[in-house]
């Protein structure tokens, strides 16, 4: 159905993605659970196998798209009609291209949430898959398209302080990417000095984020010492999955897929340092990624790029090396001082732990959210009928 009435929606939410997989870090295990906690009633639209509750959320599936088209066809009109037939009183979406349901979903008379993780117009500039010639013209569109539809939605959502500059600062939060306190803890977790030689890279694996640069390292280090690299995630490919396994450092390589959050605790509770090998791109310089609050969260000293920003958070705390990521002896370098140093490289991991405990973690930020939501449903909470 195209119109619906609304009925009385009491403290309904129906969170949408038509991006991310079913268990995304921020969108389910943060975002849903924090609000289920504080009482709402949760729908998560995402694409999944089957209609399923999981810990009070109720996920509904959309069928998998094969192809980046059918996603943001077929796929985004699923998710509206799944959606409208919830008839929840907030509608919170994840992803750019759900903005046309977004804006219909205000139209119909719905309070509207856009929650953006990344910023997008940077991020379309380094899309390999969009010819060079269309990518700033594209940017510029979208970045016009969210700034004019954030006029219209009741609250802007984002991911860092940097992305919040973007959009109207009257009705925009910042509810950062930070780990859960205690997630990442787990019985396997092996005494610092008793673990193997072996290093963790946990999240999307692509080109731009550093996936050659750390198997070349990795391979330099092996003709030194003995050691290896755990790899957890999905390949922007499967091409790219065959040009990395054809690499001589493969073969120092743990490959375990996509890991559930018991598996990342228990790869991160294993090895000496985690790391996060972003290329110097404008969208990952003023980045927050939340790999690297994990790894600080789980005790882990950090090999990561050397940004301004990171610099700041990493230095401060003395928790990390900073490293160019595009030379891999460089990253080589640092993997070898963490296991040449092990006293030290274990303070610096108990240093970044300390930090995430102080001030680098979710709790302050299900607060903000549960707070917006609060106001959100205390203005004009009445039945609408279009």
């Amino acid at each position: 159905m195209f119109f619906k009435k609304k009925q009385n929606t009491k403290n309904k939410i129906c969170i949408i993605s038509s991006v991310h997989t079913p268990f995304d870090t921020r969108i389910f295990h943060k975002e849903s659970k924090s609000l289920i906690k504080a009482g709402y009633e949760v729908a998560l639209i995402v694409q999944h196998h089957k209609d399923e509750n999981i810990e009070g959320i109720n996920v509904i599936s959309i069928p998998n798209a094969n192809t980046r088209i059918m996603r943001m066809t077929r796929t985004v009109w699923t998710a509206y009609q799944k959606a409208v037939n919830i008839d929840a009183f907030i509608y919170h979406f994840h992803d750019p291209e759900l903005i046309p349901i977004g804006l219909l979903f205000k139209f119909l008379g719905y309070k509207v949430v856009y929650d953006i993780h990344e910023d997008v117009p940077q991020q379309i500039l380094s899309k390999h898959w969009l010819p060079v010639i269309l990518r700033r013209p594209t940017a510029c569109f979208v970045g016009a398209l969210e700034w004019i539809a954030s006029k219209f939605f009741d609250a802007i959502v984002t991911a860092t302080p940097t992305i919040a500059k973007r959009f109207p600062p009257n009705k925009t939060i910042t509810v950062q990417n930070f780990p859960i306190l205690g997630e990442l803890h787990t019985q396997n977790t092996l005494p610092y000095l008793k673990r193997p030689a072996a290093f963790a890279y946990v999240g999307g694996i692509t080109g731009i984020r550093g996936a050659k640069e750390m198997i070349q390292a990795i391979s330099l280090l092996a003709d030194r010492l003995d050691c290896k690299l755990e790899l957890a995630g999905l390949f922007r490919s499967c091409q790219f999955q065959d040009e990395l396994q054809e690499m001589a450092g493969w073969s120092k390589v743990q490959y375990h897929g996509q890991a559930s959050r018991q598996e990342v605790a228990n790869i991160l509770g294993r090895v000496r340092a985690g790391l996060v090998l972003f290329y110097p791109m404008a969208n990952h310089i003023a980045a927050q990624p939340n790999k690297m609050f994990e790894y600080m969260a789980a005790g882990l000293p950090i090999i990561a790029s050397d940004f301004p920003l990171w610099r700041k958070i990493i230095s401060a705390s003395n928790c990390g090396i900073l490293v160019d990521p595009l030379n891999p002896k460089a990253i080589a370098n640092a993997m070898q001082w963490i296991l040449e140093n092990p006293e030290e490289a274990k303070a610096m991991g108990h240093r970044g732990n300390k930090i995430v405990k102080d001030i680098y973690n979710w709790e302050p930020e299900a607060t903000k959210l549960t707070g917006l939501y609060k106001t959100l449903f205390a203005k004009n909470q009445r039945t609408v009928e279009v």
